[in-house]
């Protein structure tokens, strides 16, 4: 089984992953809906780490630190640089961004390790819908230090189109040069339960539509 259908089952374990009709933030009517506010117990975060680490690796992801935007994805990039130091040998820095720069103390506008001109960051963040996160985050690196931003983490991408054709990943390459890696995507999803991997074969034909109708 590969960490991709691992992770599905995970999702779905731990209610995370869930079926049915949910009303979207953005008005639309999904027939599957992702409630990251579940990941609450050591257990999960530990094990979310090993998923984003066996996406960076999978990716070929090139940094040297790992930033977490404030505040969901404080938590993923230190679980992240954990579980690459521990099970893969690879012992990354790690900081994460104030939502106000301190004028006391340490000072400064991130947490961790500092950044310097030259070093190669990767965002690790929960999901993209629209994109603001990143858009927020990267005047702050860039004011912090002549950083290269060439990739970003997330778990989810629902392959969905938002005000215009493209998805929210794809608008981060094409304004910002950001490759955003998934976990996993809508369309894993849909073959996993295809395959068997996971229960949800009522949904399918709902899934496909939206998929048809919104995708991207």
């Amino acid at each position: 089984m590969t960490y991709k259908q691992r992770f599905i089952q995970f999702m779905l374990e731990n209610q995370v992953l869930l079926f049915g009709e949910f009303t979207l933030k953005s008005g639309r009517l999904a027939p599957y809906f992702i409630n990251s506010g579940k990941y609450r117990i050591g257990s999960q975060i530990m094990q979310l780490g090993e998923y984003y680490a066996e996406c960076f690796l999978a990716n070929n992801v090139d940094a040297k630190t790992l930033v977490g935007p404030a505040y969901k994805g404080i938590p993923l990039a230190v679980a992240t640089a954990v579980a690459l130091a521990k099970n893969h040998g690879v012992d990354l820095g790690f900081c994460f961004d104030r939502k106000e720069a301190k004028d006391h103390g340490e000072g400064g506008m991130f947490v961790g390790e500092p950044l310097k001109a030259g070093d190669r960051v990767c965002l690790i963040e929960d999901v993209m819908t629209s994109g603001k996160a990143l858009r927020e985050i990267l005047p702050k690196l860039y004011g912090e230090a002549e950083v290269t931003v060439s990739d970003m983490i997330i778990s989810v991408d629902r392959q969905e189109r938002g005000t215009g054709e493209k998805s929210a990943v794809q608008q981060a390459y094409e304004e910002f040069g950001v490759k955003v890696h998934s976990i996993v995507t809508m369309e894993d999803i849909i073959a996993a339960i295809e395959e068997g991997v996971i229960p949800g074969k009522e949904y399918l034909t709902a899934m496909k539509a939206y998929r048809k109708q919104y995708g991207a």
